[in-house]
């Protein structure tokens, strides 16, 4: 029975289909044996080329520093010297190999996996797929709009009738639920009979987006053998909705299909820059990740296609044990999500190849740090996590890659620190000199690894350039070859010149997450990356003040040790001025009139944006009662 025609038109909610989703053990359990089926060809071999090759180069590289060191023996400073560098070594080249075999991967063209190649003809699913849409204090005419652009989307695909859209409110503003009402109500008068819309309110937002979505699959999940989520700044097409829905159904093994979202509609400096790398570099990557981890992809929250029964059967998170801020509901719900369907026997996979998948990103530094923050506390959850029973060793993986993102900051830091106080600390005759202390070690080998080091961090972002500027469509998006590589060089200068601040606010947080503070839950801006003097100041002026410090306590050293550490002190003694340049919509926008940083989809952008810009343009449209809801905390 089709769910829509089991209630009327007018009602916010179909009928409840309750579906049971039980709270899993991370103390009990064991992986499924069960064959999938739809796992590519030699796994074992593709993951050993990728960690045997990072493992070796490691090795390589930790032998180099290791022989600069053992001279009169090493000591505890230049031990912990030698593990960090290791530690960061390897965090480094791992993402270098995935990124060759991704590169390899894309010059080799091969069709899209469970068959999700976009110039084959349109399927047709033969069963219902819920979109749900979880929202928390956001523009509900800006979602709707979106909502009413993927609706329209999927009408002219023909299989509308086979998928139906709920907005879930977790709002807690009554001013904001009531005008979510009346976008809804407003969104069913334009699309009329047609509309497949429904809206509920969460009474109880416990376990915030993670509760949202078991909430839905446990009240109506048993209706819809499929679910995809996006988020509120998401938009896919309905091509690619019918694409993912036809492919799971043709693939009884899998649970779950990421799609890798495109990100757009960046009109700010720092916003076009991240749509830019996403576009240029972040495809080669996600092809070399999806290449090793095979049937055993992660999962990114949103832009991908759920199996309900799978999800409810296995996905049912419990609190976590412990103290405070680690203890409690999961805040990065979907790497744990995934590992559990996987550790149920099903298959996960990720298909960057397959387009129409869209996203927005943060408009500024700031948004993206203090999103950053309650990403923060969430991955270094996943440390109690990490020894549940039955886990696959690729889902380990990827916890500890979540958790290590937010180590590698401190790290970098105890890395620069530690490396200027060990020649301090060996009294050097003649004065202080960072560079000639390590050169005089061995200079050919410490000029070896260093730019070993360097050409790994470079190397994923000129392969990207490389692959991206081979495919004509994305050359001509680009602005040309020419204006691709200007617009490299400028992202690959620009996020130097953040990477300090980055480097200290995420230590900052990780130091706030272990003292227990929790990160809150604060609404996201969308559009405008501004913030006033008086609020630069308070989120900045402790890195000018850290950058302004470090550089005169460095001069008193050496002038040479001053122009050693330039890049970082520069970083955080121009914070402010460096987020004012990057917030700034007006240098975004010259940049783009310039043809610098453009994408694709920024020069000729898809009928969807299109359709939803529009909408969102309306005058009915204009509603903005969550602005005063969306200040960064």
């Amino acid at each position: 029975m089709d769910p829509v025609s089991a209630a009327p038109a007018q009602a916010r909610m179909p009928p409840e289909a309750p579906l049971p989703m039980p709270v899993q053990s991370l103390r009990r359990g064991r992986l499924a044996s069960r064959p999938l089926t739809s796992a590519p060809p030699a796994m074992r071999w593709r993951r050993a080329a990728v960690i045997g090759g990072a493992g070796s180069l490691t090795l390589v590289a930790a032998y180099q520093i290791w022989w600069l060191l053992r001279a009169g023996g090493i000591d505890l400073l230049e031990g912990l010297l030698l593990a960090i560098f290791v530690a960061l070594f390897a965090w480094i080249v791992q993402s270098f190999v995935g990124t060759v075999a991704g590169f390899v991967v894309m010059l080799q063209h091969r069709p899209g996996r469970l068959g999700l190649s976009p110039g084959t003809p349109l399927p047709a699913p033969a069963s219902s797929t819920a979109l749900l849409v979880p929202v928390y204090h956001e523009d509900p005419a800006r979602v709707l709009a979106g909502v009413q652009a993927m609706h329209e989307s999927l009408e002219a695909t023909g299989h509308l009738h086979r998928f139906d859209f709920f907005i879930l409110s977790d709002s807690r503003d009554p001013q904001l639920q009531a005008a979510e009402a009346r976008e809804y109500a407003a969104l069913h008068a334009r699309l009329g009979d047609r509309a497949r819309v429904w809206y509920r309110v969460r009474e109880d937002n416990h376990e915030r987006k993670a509760g949202n979505i078991a909430d839905w699959v446990r009240r109506w999940g048993g209706a819809w053998p499929r679910f995809l989520i996006l988020d509120a700044d998401s938009l896919m097409t309905g091509e690619t909705l019918v694409r993912l829905a036809a492919a799971m159904e043709r693939h009884d093994d899998v649970a779950l299909i990421q799609t890798l979202p495109v990100i757009v509609n960046g009109t700010s400096l720092f916003a076009r820059m991240q749509q830019f790398s996403g576009r240029v570099f972040g495809q080669v990557m996600a092809y070399g990740v999806a290449w090793w981890h095979g049937a055993e992809s992660n999962y990114w929250g949103h832009n991908a296609m759920i199996r309900t029964a799978a999800f409810a059967a296995h996905a049912g998170l419990p609190p976590l044990r412990g103290i405070a801020p680690f203890a409690g509901h999961v805040l990065s719900h979907d790497f744990v999500e995934a590992a559990l369907l996987r550790r149920g026997g099903w298959a996960l996979h990720m298909v960057p190849g397959l387009p129409g998948s869209y996203e927005e990103g943060p408009p500024s530094l700031t948004d993206m740090l203090v999103r950053d923050r309650r990403w923060c506390q969430g991955n270094l959850q996943h440390g109690g996590v990490l020894p549940a029973r039955g886990l696959h060793w690729v889902s380990r993986w990827h916890l500890l890659i979540g958790i290590g993102h937010y180590l590698t900051a401190p790290l970098w830091a105890m890395l620069m620190l530690v490396g200027i106080g060990i020649p301090l600390l060996q009294g050097i005759e003649g004065g202080y000199s960072l560079a000639g202390y390590w050169l005089a070690q061995d200079s050919e080998r410490f000029l070896w690894v260093f730019v070993l080091t360097m050409s790994m961090l470079l190397a994923p972002k000129l392969l990207g350039y490389i692959a991206s500027m081979l495919d004509p469509r994305i050359r001509r998006g680009c602005g040309g070859a020419l204006r691709a590589a200007v617009g490299t060089l400028l992202e690959i200068l620009l996020a130097a010149l953040m990477a300090p601040v980055t480097m200290y606010v995420q230590s900052r947080g990780v130091a706030g997450v272990l003292a227990g503070r929790d990160s809150g839950w604060d609404p996201q801006r969308r559009d405008d990356g501004s913030l006033p003097l008086a609020a630069l100041l308070r989120s900045y002026g402790g890195a000018t003040a850290l950058g302004v410090v470090s550089g005169g306590i460095a001069y008193a050293v050496s002038p040479g040790l001053a122009a050693w550490m330039s890049p970082v002190i520069a970083g955080l003694a121009l914070s402010i001025p460096i987020v004012m340049l990057t917030s700034s919509r007006a240098a975004g926008l010259q940049l783009r009139r310039w043809g610098l940083l453009c994408t694709p989809e920024e020069l000729e952008p898809p009928p969807l944006l299109l359709r939803a810009e529009a909408l969102r343009a309306a005058p009915a449209a204009g509603v903005g009662t969550a602005a005063h809801l969306a200040a960064p905390g």
